[in-house]
């Protein structure tokens, strides 16, 4: 009987793992580290271990593949974000302590996603770099996150629990804080640990300052 032989240099395949999973995987870390013009559908299909033919079949063009990793990560992260803000907004009645220790567990559950994640941040920041270029991305797999969290602080306004005059605003830099924190991660010279450490202080001092109680009074 006689075996078929991989080629030289060509990854083992994950029989336990579909095969789109596995190409959309490759493509996102490949879009993550070199964006969208320097990754070809020749990459992606080495780095996943599949023929072209294989990545084109499961994806169809580039764009569409670009696009599909991008919906890979945001259906990831809108799951522990939906859940997470499903126990937020069910806080909201208990009073202003509550619902902030609510937001604590919701930014959490953010920065571990993120820190678990590194490519989400990296796909977005290619993104980014060309602000103009699929500006579409951002209204499917972006806007509907911001406003999952903007719309639990209006909300929380609205019953009294915190003052919140700019929930735009303030989802939107501590969402950079966060991909900033995970950049700082990559490259930190120091314990990540520490690192991790040192910024939820962070961040819950910053929430601390927005909505305890002596900011709300």
């Amino acid at each position: 009987m006689t075996i078929a032989r991989r080629r030289p240099g060509r990854p083992r395949r994950d029989q336990s793992r579909p095969t789109r999973e596995m190409v959309l995987a490759a493509a996102t870390e490949l879009f993550a580290q070199r964006g969208f013009d320097a990754v070809g559908l020749r990459e992606v299909a080495a780095a996943a271990g599949v023929d072209v033919a294989t990545v084109a079949h499961h994806t169809g063009t580039k764009a569409q593949l670009y696009d599909a990793c991008f919906a890979r990560v945001f259906a990831a992260e809108q799951e522990v974000l939906q859940a997470a803000a499903e126990s937020a907004r069910s806080a909201l009645t208990a009073g202003p302590q509550a619902a902030r220790q609510a937001l604590h567990d919701l930014v959490d559950v953010f920065v571990d996603f993120s820190e678990d994640r590194p490519e989400t941040t990296a796909l977005w920041l290619r993104r980014w770099l060309e602000p103009h270029r699929h500006a579409d991305l951002d209204a499917r797999y972006a806007v509907p996150l911001y406003r999952l969290v903007t719309d639990l602080l209006v909300a929380a306004a609205q019953v009294g629990a915190l003052v919140e005059p700019t929930p735009h605003t303030t989802v939107r830099s501590l969402v950079w804080a966060v991909h900033g924190h995970v950049v700082a991660l990559a490259t930190a010279d120091g314990s990540p640990a520490r690192e991790r450490r040192e910024f939820r202080v962070f961040v819950h001092r910053f929430l601390d300052a927005l909505y305890g109680p002596a900011a709300g009074s």
